[in-house]
């Protein structure tokens, strides 16, 4: 996390500043925090400071959960159900505004070419929903029935610990259902700050899930 998200993206600004680039966009994330107890989240707050220390005038994007045709999120999950008659989930109240890919593109085009502000801009959709919301709907995108089981803190913890064991004596071959950077970040609603810019403002009208998620999720169907 730190070596790309904080010192890669410090690196990519200042290199950018010494060649004179006119315009610089930085995608950080929604949640990015420098006090957070999550890797991940320090270090994107550490990469947007050191972006803007190298290049004040830079664009930085703040998506929320990305969906789109290759989304590790959706498609996950719609993988999981078919071969399990429940869908274990954890922090299931948790808050997610998902912005879809091309949205994002277009926001990242716009702040290439000059044609945005500097500063921040959070990035997420129409929608505002729950884990356990956002994995109903996709249940029915892809018509299956499923009970969506809402697992304590502890149990996925647990969880997250044997299968990053598995994952590490496999080499990667198995893959972790969930790390503990995840679990922390998932103890945080992930949805655009009040009073934030965000697409619009840079010109981009926000795609609800409803029109995107049936054209890349119907192969999970029955």
């Amino acid at each position: 996390f730190d070596a790309v998200q904080n010192e890669g993206a410090g690196m990519v600004a200042r290199v950018a500043a010494e060649a004179g680039v006119a315009h610089l966009v930085h995608v950080s994330a929604i949640g990015a925090d420098a006090g957070s107890e999550s890797g991940y989240s320090r270090s994107k707050a550490l990469g947007e400071a050191a972006v803007l220390e190298a290049f004040p005038g830079a664009v930085i994007l703040r998506p929320s959960v990305i969906f789109g045709a290759e989304d590790e999120f959706f498609n996950r999950f719609a993988a999981s159900v078919r071969i399990s008659p429940i869908l274990p989930i954890t922090a299931a109240e948790t808050r997610f505004q998902p912005v879809y890919v091309d949205d994002v593109a277009e926001a990242a085009a716009k702040a290439a070419m000059g044609q945005a502000a500097p500063g921040v801009y959070e990035l997420g959709g129409p929608d505002v929903m729950s884990f356990r919301a956002l994995m109903a709907m996709m249940l029915d995108v892809i018509r299956r029935k499923r009970l969506i089981v809402n697992l304590p803190y502890f149990a996925a913890s647990l969880g997250a610990t044997f299968g990053g064991i598995a994952q590490t004596l496999s080499l990667g071959i198995i893959k972790a259902p969930i790390t503990k950077t995840q679990l922390l970040d998932l103890q945080h609603d992930n949805v655009v700050a009040e009073g934030a810019k965000g697409l619009r403002d840079l010109g981009v009208e926000p795609t609800p899930m409803e029109l995107i998620l049936p054209t890349y999720l119907w192969r999970f169907r029955p």
